[in-house]
């Protein structure tokens, strides 16, 4: 072996971890369970319903009918390389959006979160943050590496709320993909196994409810708990940042 060529560390032990299989994950705010057309699609239809901002940076939709957005629904959730959860909002008792697994590559210990559409009497609750939450907890339970997150460049809400959860910024990948006709540059997030424990730490501080005051105001922000966590700053964000 070239002993003058650096290489990687060791990861000793190294076990791939296992695939999610759709089990329900729940916690204080929010459940989430297997995506499924014939229970889901008409709930999160009327939720999403004048809404077609949710779609812009998504690759589908916005969907004209309810019977249009259940066909979609059922042939998504058909794919085996892609798993879906609907989130229940435990204090509203509705339906607001979804999420999912995709990229799952057990062999390298790197899972993606992504696919994520909520509608926006979801968006900036503690419900949401804590859908998120829980599939990070699960994923690096379960023994991955990298948890992922990536979005339109031009995203810049999705750009936000991924430092906020803490992953931090690690590139452009230029002219990545074309969605609805049109160019995307997709901007990458990570974090990594080392880093979960601080910000396993963080959230439950964050969505703890004495992190609240009586009018529901957060009393510290999850970006500012995160921060120390993050490897590095979105220089995109930090240009619009006041």
């Amino acid at each position: 072996m070239d002993q003058t060529r650096p290489v990687g560390p060791p990861v000793p032990n190294w076990t791939p971890p296992p695939l999610p299989r759709g089990e329900g994950l729940a916690g204080r705010y929010v459940r989430l369970e297997a995506l499924d057309a014939d229970k889901h699609a008409a709930l999160l239809f009327k939720a999403f319903d004048g809404h077609d901002a949710v779609w812009t940076y998504m690759p589908d939709g916005p969907f004209a009918s309810a019977a249009q957005f259940h066909r979609w629904m059922r042939e998504a959730t058909a794919h085996d390389d892609i798993l879906f959860y609907a989130i229940f909002d435990q204090v509203t008792g509705e339906y607001g959006g979804f999420a999912s697994y995709l990229r799952m590559k057990p062999a390298a210990g790197s899972i993606e979160v992504g696919f994520i559409a909520m509608a926006p009497q979801l968006q900036r609750t503690r419900a949401a943050t804590e859908a998120i939450y829980l599939m990070m907890k699960w994923a690096f339970e379960a023994g991955y590496r990298r948890f992922e997150w990536k979005c339109d460049a031009l995203n810049a809400a999705s750009r936000r709320a991924a430092q906020r959860f803490g992953l931090s910024f690690e590139g452009i990948f230029r002219q990545a993909t074309v969605y609805k006709g049109r160019n995307r540059d997709t901007a990458w997030f990570a974090a990594i196994d080392a880093e979960w424990p601080a910000l396993n730490e963080a959230f439950q501080f964050w969505l703890s409810p004495s992190n609240f005051d009586d009018a529901g105001q957060q009393r510290e922000r999850l970006s500012d708990l995160t921060s120390l966590v993050r490897a590095s700053g979105d220089p995109e964000q930090a240009a619009h940042r006041p």
